[in-house]
C-alpha cells in the first residue's frame, strides 16, 4: 500500500467533522466549514495557523470524489518547465553568459531597455527559475563555491564565550505591562550559561550588567563573540573588555553561523522554559528572573547534554576549573571596572553636567576637558579622571544656596609698590638722568635735584 503524504493525513484531519457525519442536513456544510475555517492549526511546512473557507470545501469535494488519494499534494503540470517566449528565454541566457556578474535585476533592465521584453513583463523569479535550470545563477570559479562553515569547539571552558539577546514575553514592570529581553552569555565548550537575565531593553547597559554577574560566577573569558548590534559596539563595553583583558569579537553582519550554539539555546529556552510558565503565576521582572536562574541551576546545567558526550554542562565546565581566568585581585574594584568614562569640558564656573544635574569638580580643572567617572547602574557620579585615568579628584552636586555663603578663593592683590629696591640698572631712573641731564631740572652726583640755594662752586 502506497505510504500516505503527511499532507494528506492532515488534510484528512481538518475534515474530520464532515466526513464523520453519515448525513448533512441543509445548511450544515456551509456552517460546519465556517467553524472549521475559524479554528488554529499546525499547518505542515507553514508558518500559517488558519484555512481558508473555499480551501476546506474543496477538499471536502475532492475527499467524496476519490477518497484520501485526491487529498495528496498534487505537482505543478508546469513543473521544470518556463512560460516565457523562447526569444526572451534564449535572450536572458545569452546576457547571463555574455557577463557572468549580470544580476537578475540588471537583466531585466538590458532587455527592457533592448525591446526584447516589455516593461513589467518579466518577473525576477521567472528569470531566476530560468537561470537556476540552466546552471547559470552562480558564478563559475572559486567565487562560486559556498562559503565553508565547520563546526568547532573551543579546547576549554573560558576560551569563548558568546553574547546575544533574545525577545522574550510581556511582564509587568512598575504597574505597566512590557517586553522584556533575555540577554545571554554561553561557554562554548561547556554549554553552560555563564549568565542571563531578563531586562527591560537591550541595551549596552543590560548587556554590561550581565556581562558583571558572569565574571563574579565563572571568571574572564579569553574571547567574547557578539553580533554587530550597536549595543555591542558601545564604546563603554569595549573600554569594560579591555580593562578585563577580554577579546571582543564581532561576527560578520547576517551570519548567524557564527554563533550557532546560541541558537541552540535559544531553541531549547523556548521549548523548555516559556512553554511551560505560567504568566499568572509572574507578578513582575523580579520572578520572572527568580524562575529563570532556578531553572538553568536546577535543570538545564543538569541535564545531560549530547554534543557533551553525555556530560552535563556544569560537569563539562567543572572539568576546566584550573583553567580558568579569575579576577584576581581585582575582584575588590570589579565595580570601578564597570564604570562609565564620560568625557567632559569643565566650564568657567567649575561644574560639568550629567544627565541633565549639574556637579562641582575641583576649581583648577576650569576649562580643561577630562573624564566623568559615573557607576550606570546606579546612575551615581564618582568622580573625575585624567586621559591617563588618573584621579583629579571627586564630583559632588552643585549646591547653589551654600555657595552663596562659601569663601571664596581669591589671587594675591597686585600693588604699585615694588617689595625691595631693584638691585641693577634701572630703566626709569636712567630714563630720568639722561633728561635732567640735557637741561632739565639740575641734578646732584647722585641723580638727585639739586636744591635752589645751591651754587655752581659749591
Amino acid at each position: 500500500m502506497k505510504e500516505l503524504h503527511p499532507i494528506a493525513l492532515f488534510r484528512l484531519s481538518v475534515l474530520g467533522p464532515l466526513i464523520s457525519r453519515s448525513r448533512l442536513e441543509r445548511g450544515d456544510l456551509k456552517r460546519l466549514i465556517q467553524e472549521l475555517a475559524s479554528r488554529d492549526y499546525d499547518i505542515p511546512g507553514s508558518d500559517r495557523c488558519r484555512l481558508g473557507e473555499k480551501t476546506i470545501e474543496a477538499w471536502y469535494y475532492r475527499w467524496r470524489r476519490e477518497g484520501i488519494e485526491a487529498l495528496m499534494p498534487q505537482p505543478r503540470l508546469d513543473r521544470g518547465q518556463s512560460k516565457l517566449p523562447a526569444a526572451v528565454q534564449e535572450a536572458i541566457t545569452a546576457a547571463k553568459r555574455d557577463n557572468p556578474r549580470r544580476s537578475v535585476d540588471l537583466i531585466i533592465s538590458l532587455l527592457e531597455q533592448t525591446g526584447t521584453a516589455a516593461r513589467g513583463e518579466l518577473s525576477r523569479s521567472s528569470v531566476h527559475r530560468l537561470l537556476q535550470r540552466q546552471g547559470l545563477s552562480r558564478l563559475t570559479g572559486s567565487a562560486s563555491l559556498p562559503e565553508e562553515h565547520r563546526a568547532y569547539e573551543a579546547e576549554y571552558a573560558g576560551d569563548i564565550w558568546y553574547g546575544d539577546v533574545m525577545h522574550g514575553p510581556r511582564v509587568m514592570v512598575q504597574g505597566r505591562l512590557r517586553k522584556v529581553y533575555l540577554v545571554s552569555l554561553m561557554d562554548d565548550a561547556s554549554r553552560l550559561l555563564t549568565h542571563g537575565a531578563f531586562c527591560t531593553s537591550e541595551k549596552a547597559l543590560d548587556i554590561e550588567g550581565v556581562l558583571k554577574q558572569a565574571v563574579l560566577k565563572r571568571g574572564l573569558p579569553v574571547k567574547l563573540v557578539v553580533d554587530n548590534g550597536s549595543a555591542y559596539r558601545a564604546g563603554t563595553l569595549r573600554g569594560i573588555c579591555a580593562r578585563l583583558g577580554i577579546h571582543l569579537i564581532y561576527c560578520r553582519p547576517y551570519a548567524p553561523e557564527g554563533k550557532g550554539k546560541l541558537e541552540r539555546w535559544h531553541r531549547t529556552f523556548r521549548d523548555q522554559f516559556l512553554s511551560e510558565l505560567e504568566p499568572s503565576r509572574i507578578h513582575d521582572l523580579s520572578d520572572l528572573n527568580a524562575r529563570l536562574w532556578a531553572w538553568v541551576e536546577a535543570a538545564y546545567h543538569r541535564r545531560p547534554h549530547r554534543a557533551l558526550q553525555g556530560l552535563t554542562p556544569l560537569a563539562r565546565y567543572q572539568q576546566d576549573l584550573p583553567r580558568i581566568r579569575t579576577l584576581g585581585n581585582r575582584a575588590a574594584r570589579l565595580d570601578e571596572l564597570f564604570y562609565h568614562r564620560i568625557a567632559r569640558k569643565v566650564r568657567k564656573d567649575g561644574t560639568v553636567t550629567y544627565q541633565g544635574e549639574r556637579f562641582e569638580v575641583p576649581y583648577e580643572l576650569s576649562g580643561q576637558r577630562i573624564q566623568l567617572v559615573v557607576d550606570p547602574h546606579a546612575a551615581q557620579v564618582i568622580g573625575v579622571e585624567d586621559a591617563a585615568g588618573a584621579s583629579l579628584g571627586a564630583a559632588t552636586p552643585l549646591d547653589t544656596l551654600a555657595n552663596n555663603h562659601r569663601t571664596r578663593r581669591k589671587p594675591n592683590p597686585i600693588t604699585n609698590e615694588p617689595d625691595s629696591a631693584p638691585a641693577g640698572a634701572n630703566l626709569v631712573e636712567l630714563a630720568y638722568r639722561h633728561y635732567h641731564a640735557k637741561g632739565g631740572t639740575p641734578l646732584d652726583r647722585d641723580g638727585r635735584v639739586k636744591p635752589d640755594n645751591e651754587t655752581e662752586e659749591s
